[in-house]
């Protein structure tokens, strides 16, 4: 992990394409803007995790309905 000290109104680069600002910096927090192309997903690390999570249970659940709609063609057969 790289980790770098900035002061408001500095800037870090990701590649060519993404920048990363320092907005404001208070005892609540910091905060930061990002400018990346449209085709780069930003979530906050408590999202990712939880999008990941539900991506992880529906790939484990039968698609029920898939399933019933199998079913009755084969039992048409």
């Amino acid at each position: 992990m790289l980790v770098l000290t900035r002061k408001k109104d500095e800037a870090i680069r990701i590649g060519e394409d993404i920048k990363i600002k320092i907005i404001s910096c208070d005892t609540h927090g910091v905060r930061i803007g990002i400018e990346a192309p449209d085709d780069i997903t930003i979530l906050r690390e408590e999202l990712f995790l939880a999008v990941s999570e539900e991506n992880k249970k529906a790939s484990k659940e039968p698609p029920t309905q898939l399933l019933e709609s199998l079913k009755e063609k084969l039992s048409r057969s």
